[in-house]
């Protein structure tokens, strides 16, 4: 059994003066932009554009502070690698004054299938080396974690060389509406609990 500090605590509907703090996990730099590790990324970056949220480097990260339907909303992106994404994230709990479960962490998934998404209020690390970074800086698993499905590749291929690689044609043709849709999860965890987010965005959508 865990101990009680690592064991996931329950999430009440979020205040409209405690902010969310929204993490995308990923890879610095451009020739990372692209690969399946930085999907995280990439829905944060989204999420920016259409909340109209500007960011800005600041300390580990590039961050921006803004308001979704009247409640406080930090998006950021470390600038960190991935295995140090704690430091980045304690920084950011640190600035803003919230406790872990008022972080949401964006980050890919090799156990989901390819465009799956799932929301859930903490859990293990699955060996995800940003996860474990976290989890290691905020002495808890307690904080939401918006799951992106990359699948697992092939026998053949090591799963860190296929985290590592861009996003193929196919695949790639197929990322917009997995990104609409995970913001649209992530709005929904700013504006309801965890519960009504899980119950809407974890099913899974007809073919």
């Amino acid at each position: 059994m865990l101990p009680k500090h690592l064991r996931p605590q329950p999430h009440p509907v979020n205040p409209p003066n405690n902010p969310r703090v929204i993490v995308g996990l990923g890879n610095p730099g451009v020739e990372y932009a692209i690969t399946r590790h930085n999907v995280g990324q990439r829905v944060v970056a989204q999420a920016a554009v259409e909340w109209s949220i500007p960011l800005h480097f600041n300390g580990l990260t590039q961050r921006g502070v803004g308001r979704l339907y009247g409640r406080s909303v930090v998006l950021a992106l470390p600038a960190t690698f991935m295995n140090m994404s704690g430091e980045a994230v304690e920084e950011l709990v640190t600035t803003h004054d919230v406790q872990a479960r008022d972080v949401i962490v964006v980050h890919d998934d090799l156990d989901l299938p390819s465009g799956r998404l799932r929301i859930r209020p903490g859990g293990g690390t699955g060996g995800h080396k940003g996860l474990q970074s976290i989890v290691m800086a905020l002495g808890t698993e307690s904080f939401v974690r918006l799951k992106i499905g990359i699948g697992r590749p092939v026998p053949e291929v090591d799963p860190a060389d296929f985290v590592l690689a861009p996003f193929t044609s196919a695949e790639w043709a197929g990322l917009q509406p997995v990104l609409t849709r995970a913001v649209e999860g992530l709005a929904c965890l700013v504006t309801h609990d965890v519960e009504a987010a899980m119950n809407r965005f974890n099913r899974r959508l007809p073919a």
